[in-house]
């Protein structure tokens, strides 16, 4: 088959595509001049009379072209004529791809064809063409700007390779989901092997469109856009390059264009100039191995990953915005503390958190604290015990319940310590935690404490599919886990080598790839010294239970934790020698640091309601403790199973002097059934978040006195010592403003609440744009982080919880927010539980109620008239809207974690399903 010439075009009209973007370039290429078809913005900006102050110039891969980056290119043109920096963009479409012109063909593609366009000849063409309208700038007599590249699939590596031998030019670069490195030990991926085989080729890219409209499924695109794609690839004669695009992947080392993919990858290692790589996870093709190793040759680069995307990331999800905040970030914005990255914690946060570990391990605080104290360093009162042989833990996970001594904690984690860093462990490397909370886990968290091994924590609540994507997302270089941990890790691929807790046998050795166990380390002789972790040095990725949205890691450094002791041992008088019963698995970890005796009750860490009375009893006996922290849920069947306690179990529990509840807010109805368990104790609610783990409090009294006011939402009392608060109000789209307001403005009204705190998150990992939007503020020039927690602050300064920012409803008469209406609802004796959520368009949206049926006598479906009638007159009286309908469903999505947050997303769609016919008992 002939494949004939054809000269370079511009585009028909297509959807989200301006004309004006169209030029053809001529250049001279390595085998003579050639035509391009380049989507380039300077003729727009110049009609807006605007000149370009930088230049983007973007490559696409295979089998796209240009169209790719339509919105990239308006999102330009729109902050230009806004008055940000005005970003000229160049993309060519590459040659004999999108409307580029065709050379003529006698055969079809093939690895060895003559006729095959290397990787080479491409990155001579790119640069052959940027250089041309390069020239026409530097003849206008234009001032010097940034130059940034950025490229998809094949594309990414061929800029990233232009951008490495152009330093003298390129100030930066930007990669979407591409790879430079096919690993000898690993296979091609499936979809790219099975198109390389024999006659699939041809048949597969350029006698059909297959491969096009495979690559086209790998995105959410409507069909007008998949037509847009399609558009300079109709017939046979217009995809020949797709195939010998195909052709030219080199798959091994005999490949032709090997050796030049193996110098382009040491080039990119040699770039050291800000970097970007932005990454969609569910790419069949571009799998997690070849973002590890882009990340290693380019350890300076901000990662930004959109989870729930696929190959075309830029088409799932809002690149341009990401990659314009980046480039406002490396180009406009001034040095601060507000400057994120994720590579390594916010510029300017030494004067946070402290710069340097003094001489006696003490890490300075913060400022603004109201503690004049140091902030002592993680490990420093576990080393300060190590002689002493009072019980530091307690583990009734294990049968029977295993005590051990400041002594033996100390040499255990020392000994692990010393056998993680023999088995090659080094500072900085990431290790899955794959233990439940206990003694083993305390040893294995603290021995990398230790070291400066970062522990990464994926709640088993996210269940296999959660955790697959959070452990994968934190990319791991080892693996601590008992049996269920490792044969999940087996079953899902989990990156890291495998250390099991305790011996395995050889057989099961060898099943789960075990190197070794934590019982074989922590007999491993002590060194005279370890190594000595940086105060603002990684600690752990602690992930967020995943209840608003696939679960974030949160990094915490040595300081964060420091700080987070130090505010636990402040606010509630948590001193050396404290028994702690710890039925929440975020503060089981804190023990050693803080200095307190810590017992883990009997009960799953992935179902807190199996926590019962008896069991926290015995953790109490067990570590003379008066301090219990756990969840709602916990408690909750702790006051149910209250009954089955015996004498000695009720002395114990009267004996308790202070009761935490965190996780969830907690009802005074609870509190007073707790109060019945502990009836000594004084019961207190803090409110935190994964990110912020102590941010206010609340105890019974002001749960009482809130009650009595008839506020809206719930009270989670008032900031802790060392917290500072602020609200970002939510205008009528439901947005949070980007002006901060306190002290008597704030009062009343619905806004984000936005905190600063020693002891808050350092950054999200490989979130680049979630960190940076999260602490975006400079108020009074701290350190700040948006919540995304929404509700009121009242004229006491008690915050008033009123549900997430992205549940905020709005209604034709302003936002709402759900949880203040809940609270208001949930009163009701007939209702257990339940969510307001909004339905129809953005600033015209519908109140409507659903019901939780569990518990109750209702039945799913429509709610009763009489509880509809009494329903929807609270809410007017107390709001002036209408509840347009109350719901039943049959059941409510929650997250394991806590078993209280609830997705109100999915209810607001079952909702909408109902509302407009659907089944009552569909899935929620």
């Amino acid at each position: 088959m002939r494949f004939p010439a054809r000269p370079a075009t511009t585009p028909p009209q297509l959807p989200e595509w301006a004309p004006a973007w169209s030029r053809i370039v001529e250049a001279e290429t390595s085998d003579g001049t050639h035509a391009f078809h380049v989507l380039d913005t300077l003729p727009a900006l110049t009609a807006a009379g605007v000149e370009p102050t930088g230049t983007i110039v973007a490559l696409h891969g295979n089998p796209t072209w240009s169209y790719l980056w339509r919105r990239l290119a308006q999102a330009t043109i729109d902050a230009a004529q806004s008055g940000g920096r005005a970003w000229r963009l160049i993309a060519p479409d590459q040659l004999e791809m999108g409307f580029s012109e065709r050379l003529a063909h006698s055969s079809m593609p093939a690895p060895k064809s003559a006729e095959v366009r290397r990787i080479a000849d491409r990155i001579a063409d790119f640069d052959a063409v940027v250089s041309n309208l390069f020239a026409e700038v530097a003849a206008t007599g234009s001032a010097t700007h940034p130059i940034v590249t950025i490229g998809h699939d094949w594309g990414g590596v061929l800029s990233l390779g232009w951008a490495a031998r152009n330093t003298e030019l390129v100030s930066a670069a930007i990669s979407l989901n591409t790879a430079v490195h096919q690993p000898e030990d690993a296979p091609v991926p499936a979809p790219l092997r099975a198109t390389l085989a024999g006659p699939m080729l041809p048949a597969a890219t350029v006698l059909t469109d297959g491969f096009l409209r495979v690559t086209l499924a790998l995105g959410d695109l409507d069909a007008e856009t998949k037509d847009a794609f399609h558009a300079p690839y109709r017939r046979a004669e217009d995809r020949w390059a797709i195939g010998n695009f195909v052709a030219d992947i080199p798959v091994d080392g005999t490949h032709a264009s090997d050796p030049e993919l193996q110098r382009i990858g040491q080039d990119i290692a040699a770039f050291d100039k800000p970097a970007l790589l932005v990454w969609g996870p569910k790419d069949p093709v571009f799998l997690e191995r070849y973002l590890r190793d882009l990340r290693q040759r380019l350890p300076q680069a901000d990662v930004h990953r959109f989870e729930t995307a696929s190959h075309l990331v830029s088409e799932d999800h809002d690149v341009p915005g990401l990659v314009l905040d980046w480039l406002s970030a490396q180009f406009d914005a001034p040095t601060t503390a507000n400057t994120p990255t994720e590579a390594a914690p916010a510029k300017g946060s030494s004067e946070r958190k402290g710069t340097a570990a003094s001489a006696t391990g003490s890490i300075p605080a913060a400022a603004g604290s109201a503690s004049e104290a140091d902030i002592r360093a993680v490990t420093a009162i576990l080393d300060a015990r190590r002689d002493d042989e009072a019980i530091a833990s307690v583990d009734f996970a294990q049968n029977p319940a295993q005590q051990i001594t400041w002594r033996h904690l100390w040499h255990v984690t020392t000994s692990i310590a010393n056998g993680l860093l023999d088995l090659g462990v080094k500072p900085g490397d990431r290790v899955s935690m794959l233990v439940p909370p206990g003694n083993n886990l305390t040893a294995a968290l603290y021995a990398c404490l230790k070291i400066g091994a970062v522990a990464v924590v994926a709640d088993a609540g996210l269940g296999p599919k959660g955790m697959t994507r959070a452990i994968t997302s934190a990319d791991p270089q080892w693996i601590v886990g008992e049996l269920p941990g490792l044969a999940l890790a087996r079953a899902f691929g989990w990156p890291g080598r495998r250390i099991s807790v305790r011996p395995l046998g050889p057989v099961r050795s060898r099943m789960f790839k075990a190197e070794t166990s934590l019982t074989e380390l922590s007999r491993t002789p002590h060194r005279a010294e370890l190594p000595t972790p940086e105060p603002d040095a990684d600690a752990a990725i602690l992930f967020t239970s995943g209840s608003t949205g696939p679960a974030k890691g949160v990094r915490y450094t040595h300081a964060d934790i420091s700080a987070l002791a130090a505010v636990l041992t402040r606010t509630f008088n948590v001193t050396e020698g404290t028994g702690l019963v710890a039925g929440f698995p975020p503060f089981a970890l804190l023990g050693p640091a803080i200095g307190a005796t810590s017992v883990t009750p009997d009960m799953s860490v992935t179902k807190p309601k199996t926590l019962t009375a008896t069991a926290i009893a015995d953790a109490i006996i067990a570590g003379r403790a008066t301090m219990v922290f756990a969840s709602p849920a916990a408690y909750t069947n702790v006051a149910a199973t209250a009954g089955e306690l015996d004498e000695q179990q009720r002395e114990a529990c009267a004996g308790v002097e202070l009761v935490l509840s965190a996780g969830a807010p907690v009802p005074l109805e609870l509190m007073d059934a707790i109060a019945e368990v502990f009836p000594n104790a004084s019961i207190h609610s803090p409110y935190g978040m994964t990110e912020g783990l102590l941010l206010t409090d609340i105890d019974r009294g002001g749960v009482a006195a809130a009650d009595a006011t008839g506020g809206l939402g719930v009270c989670v009392g008032q900031p802790i010592d060392g917290v500072e608060l602020a609200l970002a109000p939510i205008d009528e789209s439901g947005r949070s403003a980007d002006e901060l307001l306190q002290g008597a403005a704030v009062q009343g009204r619905l806004g984000e609440f936005v905190v600063s705190a020693a002891h808050i998150k350092s950054g999200y990992d490989n979130l680049w744009h979630t960190t940076a939007d999260s602490a975006r503020d400079d108020l009074h020039g701290l350190t700040w982080h948006r919540t995304n927690d929404i509700g009121h602050i009242d004229e006491n300064g008690r915050v008033w919880l009123e549900g997430r920012l992205q549940h905020v409803v709005t209604t034709p008469r302003g936002p709402v927010g759900p949880g203040g209406l809940e609270a208001l609802i949930d009163a009701d004796e007939q209702v257990s539980r339940s969510s307001v959520v909004g339905i129809g368009p953005v600033g015209t949206q519908a109140l409507v109620a659903v019901l939780d049926a569990e518990g109750t006598s209702l039945s799913p479906g429509l709610a009763p008239l009489d509880l509809t009638a009494r329903l929807r007159e609270k809410v007017a009286e107390a709001v002036g809207h209408d509840l347009t309908a109350v719901l039943v469903a049959p059941e409510f999505p929650t997250d394991i974690r806590h078993n209280s947050k609830i997705d109100r997303s999915r209810l607001a769609a079952w909702a909408d399903s109902v509302l407009a016919g659907g089944p009552v008992r569909g899935s929620v």
